[in-house]
Order: structure tokens, then sequence, then C-alpha cells
């Protein structure tokens, strides 16, 4: 596995590998890997000739600055867990390669972004638009794969390369939880040990709402206010929001039917969660 630091050899490593004619897949993650990662990395090397990941903490998209100082970072261990699921390329920039001194361009997510998490963490989806084209650019690869566990950032991402022309294909890749339903996510080594075992009420909690859906016509109002008084009440949770959406545009529902899915954001002590269910599905 190469390690690569810089943009530039980034660039030339790719541009090395189309000459060769050779597919490139790419997984961007901010490290701290775990199976979800691993998930996405198998699915990459599956479909391509080379695999590239990114490690990169990228401190546009945190709008509370103990969160970003809080995020793990385990470069070493990520270098292993790649290597292991054979990805081709680790590219591992540092903050000043890829916001030099004087850099001022960002991109605004748009109206995709004005909800949920854009509403409770004001500039994140702006920040990861940005790094995500910066990203993309250096990488170029055919297709880049994101967890779906990140509903919107998937959405965002996907408007953003329609709109500025990117070839690169975006796939979404189904959830990975634990042996409980928890959906994987590197803040979870962030829970304590009582916080870890309320969570799985989040998962528990949403399937109970997809069967609830399932059998009659369910209002958002009526999702929103079980959910929350179910959670609350028996853990030591605050909920953030709950939203449910049109799975295609991200659009508040006021129904939960169909063609919408459940969101969430939970915070437990100091460590925020999220998750997703779609209606149609308990596997998502």
């Amino acid at each position: 596995m190469r390690i690569i630091r810089t943009i530039a050899e980034m660039q030339q490593w790719s541009a090395t590998q189309c000459e060769l004619g050779n597919s490139i897949g790419f997984v961007p993650t901010m490290g701290a890997l775990h199976r979800g990662h691993a998930k996405l990395f198998g699915r990459s090397v599956l479909e391509h000739d080379k695999t590239v990941v990114s490690i990169f903490v990228n401190a546009l998209q945190f709008n509370n600055r103990n969160d970003l100082e809080a995020y793990p970072r385990q470069l070493e261990k990520d270098m292993v867990i790649a290597e292991e699921t054979n990805v081709d390329a680790l590219f591992v920039p540092n903050h000043d390669e890829m916001y030099p001194t004087n850099f001022s361009s960002t991109i605004s997510a748009g109206d995709i972004a004005a909800h949920m998490e854009g509403l409770h963490r004001p500039g994140h989806f702006d920040g990861v638009a940005t790094v995500v084209v910066k990203l993309l650019n250096a990488v170029t690869p055919d297709v880049a794969y994101f967890g779906i566990k990140d509903l919107q950032q998937v959405a965002v991402i996907r408007h953003v390369v329609r709109d500025l022309n990117i070839a690169c294909q975006i796939v979404s890749v189904p959830t990975v939880r634990d042996a409980n339903g928890l959906a994987l996510s590197s803040r979870n080594t962030r829970l304590s040990p009582d916080h870890a075992e309320e969570a799985q009420q989040i998962y528990r909690l949403l399937l109970e709402l997809v069967t609830q859906c399932a059998a009659e016509l369910t209002s958002s109002e009526h999702v929103k206010a079980f959910f929350v008084s179910q959670l609350q009440s028996s853990t030591s949770a605050k909920v953030e929001y709950v939203e449910v959406v049109d799975v295609d545009t991200l659009r508040p529902s006021l129904m939960a039917t169909s063609g919408t899915t459940i969101c969430v954001a939970v915070w437990f002590g100091d460590v925020r969660l999220i998750d997703n269910i779609s209606i149609d599905s308990s596997s998502s």
C-alpha cells in the first residue's frame, strides 16, 4: 500500500493509473476506521482495479471546536486496517496541504443542506462540500463510496457533483451496525459503557416505527413524538431532531409513508450520534 501525503503526488499517481487503463474507486474518511469503513473499502476493491482511501480530519466541517479536538485520531491503526482490506493507496494530507495560506474559496451546499444537520451544524455542509470537491480533484476517481448512515451528506455530495459537472459516480452503501443494532461510527469509541448500552435503543425504536408505519397511515408528528418520548423516558439521551423526509429530495414529509426516511440526531453526554431508516426497509 502506498502512502501519499501531497495533492501533487496523488494526482500523479492517479494519472499513471489512468494511463495504464485502471479504474479507481475512492473512499474519503476522517480516520478512526471501523467495520463500516472496511465495507466501503471492500466494495471498491471488488469493483475497481485500484482503490484509494483518504484520511483527513476536515476542520471546515466542524462548527464546534471541542468536537474537532475530541475527534478520534489513530493513524497507525488506520494504516493497518486499510492495508488488510487491500487498499492500494492511502492519501493522508495535512491541514496545510489541503488549506494553504490565503485559501479562501469554499462551496455553498445549497438548500438541501438547510435543515436537519445543516440547521443544527451551521456551515457543516459547506465544509463537507469543499473538502470532497478538493479530494475528488486530487484523486480523480471513477466512483466514490459513502455510507448511507450520513444520508444528508450523500445527498449534498450528489448535488454538488452534478452541479459542478464532476466526472465521478457517487455510490451509497447500507449502514453497518453492531450486534445490538447501533450504527457504527468513529464517535462510538467516545461513548461511556452506560451510554453505549443506551444508544442501542435508537435502532430498536426506528424499527418499531417502521412496523407502525407499515400497519397504518402515520403522521410525521406521531413519529417525532413517539421517538422522543420513548428514548428520553428510558435513557439519558437528549434528542436533537427527528425528521421524516422524502428519500430523493430530503424535503420534510407530513406523513411517514413509502418513499420517506426517518432521520434522527441524538446526544449521549457530549457524543452526538445520527441514524436513519427507510420506511420501505429496515435494512438501511
